[in-house]
């Protein structure tokens, strides 16, 4: 039984297997949905009909030594919310609902494991013992109990200081500090429920990037949502070195080290849902600049049909990648969506039939089935010698993270040729600017022109937030800009978010995908042959159909998805 489970990576999933109610297959078969969708192993169990709520909240209360209880009719006074943070709360998934002198009780649904069992009771100080609950009942009384989390930043920033000081010379640690000293910083309680908290609220808020920036009289913690940044109410400056070498301790990385830039990655169970952190370290004047890549497998859809292309670019990008061999290339800048976009193309590709190989720096969604190899050029795994490795591996299909060089992209044209079908991305302004770009590196036009099949151009803009979305009538003037008529626009509103609670105020809730796809046609590769530049090629393939990212914009302003000043901003 022991050599099943060693792939079982969920405690909850591991221990109903070992008490025989599912086999290895079906626990092989929940931890694929568990990865694939994100949704918790407990959901699935009930989802699947292993057990229903019911035999399951029995099941996890026999495993704690402990007992399920009714919360909904029970009365929790509020006096015992305080003896519990509310980051630690949030960040668990439990909710106290009894104090006796130093112990305290804890509601949870999920069956914690022994770690998480043993930092609790070093964050809370405090002996705690455990009782089970439904999970919608525990998170109804936490919202009771400890309301806003905008409301706890401020709270859990006004305790942490004094905390710290009760708790020494933290905080006038320099940066000259010992390792164990600065160790000693960052395993600090208020610090890792600081951290925590930090970590809980940008899962929330649907951030896709934290970043901790030291400078010299402050200390900046800043989200991006929605590809726009946010900051964050300020901790004191002398927070920096500890949090940051919390940050650095959780994520594998040498706190020693402040000289190099370092890269690790964390993977958490925020609230019940599995969160991997890709993490970057870079040195600067005042300290280290932290930035955290959050990979929320749950807000992800790795499905074609998820990606928001228009319905022509859909069909036609299906049908080009189901073909045997060639190159399709996904152009955009950083952040613009390119490698969600390309694992959804692998994922519709990833049969038993067909081998899949991707190399990537680094890899960012782990996705059965697929062989991912990370590009370390430390120790010389380059995209090139990666690539050279995988036409000995037998593939059908090859993800090329980027195309970097005349000799990744001479490989990668070679395994077209040989039969494969390759995949890649180009930092490029559109998909015409891919084909000049390969010509730059120096591969020879014919090449390109024989192997290249499209080139997906894409860029994310924000959507108007539903809740407070506002028509209106567009001047002239914004018409010009858009190069649009008023006979094109007809009677056919504007929208804008004049902001409200749910978009925090932005007037934008999500993001959404503008696209514009070159099929390299014969009329195409005869212009790649004759090497001329990129705008000849786009007029061509505009000439041939091809809707520019511009154009793809303004469909989206009309349809009322997003506003005029995204779509000038991004095409």
């Amino acid at each position: 039984m022991a050599d099943e489970t060693t792939d079982i990576k969920d405690y909850l999933l591991h221990q109903v297997m070992e008490e025989g109610l599912i086999t290895a297959d079906m626990a092989a078969e929940i931890m694929d949905e568990h990865k694939r969708t994100g949704n918790p192993v407990r959901e699935l169990l009930v989802d699947m009909e292993v057990m229903n709520e019911d035999m399951l909240l029995d099941f996890i209360a026999r495993q704690l030594g402990s007992y399920v209880v009714d919360l909904a009719a029970t009365t929790i006074p509020r006096d015992v919310a305080r003896v519990v943070p509310a980051s630690s709360v949030r960040m668990y998934n439990v909710v106290p609902i009894e104090v006796q002198g130093n112990s305290v009780t804890m509601a949870t649904s999920e069956l914690l494991s022994p770690e998480v069992i043993d930092e609790l009771n070093f964050v809370l100080a405090r002996d705690v013992t455990y009782v089970v609950a439904r999970g919608d009942d525990i998170r109804k009384l936490i919202t009771d109990l400890y309301g806003n989390i905008s409301d706890s930043v401020g709270d859990m920033l006004s305790q942490l200081e004094a905390e710290l000081q009760d708790a020494g010379d933290i905080l006038t640690s320099t940066k000259e500090g010992s390792v164990v000293d600065i160790e000693q910083m960052a395993n600090q309680a208020p610090i890792i429920r600081f951290v925590n908290l930090v970590l809980y609220q940008a899962v929330q808020d649907r951030a896709s990037d934290i970043h901790f920036e030291p400078f010299e009289h402050e200390f900046k913690i800043r989200y991006r949502v929605d590809g726009a940044l946010y900051e964050m109410a300020p901790p004191p400056r002398q927070l920096a070195l500890p949090v940051i070498s919390r940050v650095k301790v959780i994520s594998g990385l040498n706190i020693a080290e402040r000289r190099v830039p370092q890269d690790g990655r964390i993977k958490l169970t925020i609230a019940g849902r599995p969160v991997d952190f890709r993490v970057s370290t870079l040195p600067t004047q005042h300290g280290e600049s932290v930035v955290l890549r959050i990979l929320d497998q749950t807000t992800v859809q790795l499905d074609i049909e998820n990606v928001g292309m228009p319905e022509d670019i859909y069909e036609t990008f299906v049908y080009d990648i189901s073909k045997p061999n060639g190159i399709i290339i996904v152009t955009g800048p950083t952040g613009s969506g390119k490698t969600t976009t390309l694992y959804a193309a692998l994922k519709r590709l990833n049969t038993i039939e067909d081998k899949l190989l991707t190399a990537e720096d680094p890899v960012e969604y782990d996705v059965e089935g697929i062989i991912q190899i990370p590009i370390n050029e430390t120790v010389g795994l380059t995209f090139a010698r990666v690539l050279r490795s995988f036409l000995r591996q037998d593939p059908d299909v090859i993800l090329v993270g980027e195309i970097r060089d005349k000799e990744t992209a001479e490989i990668a044209i070679q395994a077209s040729l040989t039969g494969h079908l390759v995949f890649s991305t180009l930092h490029t302004n559109d998909a015409s600017g891919a084909v000049t770009r390969l010509i730059d590196m120096g591969v020879e036009p014919f090449l390109i022109s024989s192997t290249l099949e499209a080139v997906l151009g894409q860029r994310l803009v924000r959507t108007i937030c539903p809740h407070c979305k506002t028509p209106y009538q567009p001047e002239q003037h914004h018409l010009d800009q858009l190069n649009l008529t008023r006979e094109q626009v007809g009677d056919r509103p504007f929208y804008f978010g004049a902001g409200c609670k749910e978009c925090n105020q932005t007037g934008y809730r999500g993001r959404r995908g503008i696209f514009e796809y070159l099929r390299v046609t014969e009329p195409v590769q005869n212009l790649i042959n004759q090497r001329k530049p990129t705008l000849i090629i786009r007029d061509k393939a505009i000439e041939m159909g091809m809707r520019t990212l511009r154009d793809d914009g303004v469909r989206c302003i009309l349809d009322g998805y997003t506003t005029m000043e995204e779509v000038l901003k991004y095409t």
